[in-house]
C-alpha cells in the first residue's frame, strides 16, 4: 500500500525511487498490511529492502500466499510455508503478525485443516487469522469452535468491519467497486490475545468514515488501557485519504488514552528524505 498512486505529489514526496518508498510511508503509518504477499512470496531482497526502510517497532502484518490459503487449502503446502517463511525472515521484529486470510467458502467443517495448519507453525512468529463464512459470525457454536481453535492456538481472530460501507448505497465508483468485492458480514469486536488487529473500512466521505469507527476508538482505547497493543487498519474504497484518515484515528485514540505516544511529523510531499527512519510508536 505504500506505492498508492493518489498519495504520490499529496501526500508522499514524488517521485521517489522504490527503495525509499516504504521510509516516506513510515512517517506518516507505524504499521502496514502486506497484501502484496498474497499474490507472490517477495524475494529475500526485497524484505531486507522493507527491513532497511523502517525502524525496528515498524509493524508488518504480512499476508500468507494465496496457494497456501485458498488453493490448498491449509493442507499439502509445507514447500509454499518454507519459502514464505524464509523469505520474510529478514523482518525480524517487524513481522508483528502473520496473516492469514481464509476464503469465504471456508466454513466450519474446515476448522480441523485450520487447527492442523496451526499446530504445525513455528512459534517464533504471531498469528491471526480473517474469516468470512457467515456462520462464524451467525451460528454460535461456529464461533465457540473457531475461538476454541485460535485460542489454543494463540492466535488473534481479524475482524474486517465493512459495517460503514454497507449502511447505505454507494455514492462513487470506489464504493460501487467495493460493494462489489468486499464480505458482508456482522460486526465483531472481541479480541482473543495481547495484539488485536482490526480491519475498518468506512466510506470515501472522510466524515463517514470518521463517524462510523467511534466503537473502534473506544475498543482500541480500551484494549491500551488492559494493556493489549492494537493494531488498527483504516481503509476507504478508493484509500486517498487513507493516511490522514489513520492519523486522525490515533489522535481520537489518544484523546481517550493521553499516555499513547503521539505519531511524528509526516515527510513533507516535497521535502528531503531524512538519512534513518524515524522511530514510530
Amino acid at each position: 500500500m505504500w506505492t498508492h498512486a493518489p498519495w504520490r505529489g499529496r501526500l508522499l514526496p514524488h517521485p521517489l525511487p522504490a527503495g525509499e518508498r516504504l521510509r516516506a510511508y513510515a512517517t506518516w503509518c507505524n504499521a502496514v498490511e502486506g497484501n502484496t504477499t498474497f499474490y507472490a512470496t517477495p524475494s529475500r531482497s526485497t524484505v531486507e529492502s522493507w527491513a532497511g526502510q523502517t525502524d525496528p517497532g515498524f509493524r508488518f502484518v504480512v499476508k500468507l500466499p494465496k496457494p497456501i490459503t485458498h488453493e490448498r487449502r491449509l493442507t499439502g503446502a509445507d514447500d509454499e510455508l518454507r519459502a514464505f517463511l524464509d523469505a520474510i525472515e529478514p523482518l525480524g521484529p517487524r513481522a508483528h503478525a502473520l496473516w492469514i486470510q481464509l476464503p469465504g467458502s471456508f466454513g466450519p467443517a474446515d476448522v480441523g485443516a485450520l487447527a492442523a495448519f496451526l499446530g504445525r507453525l513455528p512459534r517464533d512468529h504471531r498469528y491471526a487469522v480473517e474469516v468470512r463464512h457467515r456462520a462464524f459470525f451467525d451460528d454460535p457454536r461456529a464461533v465457540r469452535l473457531l475461538e476454541r481453535v485460535l485460542t489454543g492456538a494463540g492466535a488473534e481472530w481479524v475482524p474486517f468491519d465493512t459495517t460503514v460501507l454497507f449502511r447505505s448505497p454507494p455514492t462513487s465508483d470506489g464504493e460501487r467497486d467495493a460493494w462489489s468485492k468486499k464480505p458482508r458480514v456482522p460486526l465483531r469486536t472481541a479480541a482473543l490475545t495481547d495484539r488485536p488487529i482490526v480491519r475498518y473500512i468506512g466510506r470515501d466521505d472522510p466524515e463517514r468514515t470518521a463517524e462510523g469507527w467511534r466503537h473502534w476508538v473506544d475498543a482500541a482505547a480500551g484494549w491500551l488501557r488492559e494493556g493489549r497493543s492494537p493494531t488498527v487498519f483504516v481503509h476507504t474504497p478508493d484509500n486517498a485519504d487513507a493516511l490522514t484518515l489513520a492519523r486522525r484515528f490515533h489522535d481520537d485514540v489518544r484523546a481517550e488514552v493521553p499516555g499513547l505516544e503521539p505519531l511524528p511529523e509526516p515527510m513533507p510531499s516535497n521535502g528531503p528524505l531524512p538519512d534513518e527512519p524515524l522511530t514510530l510508536f
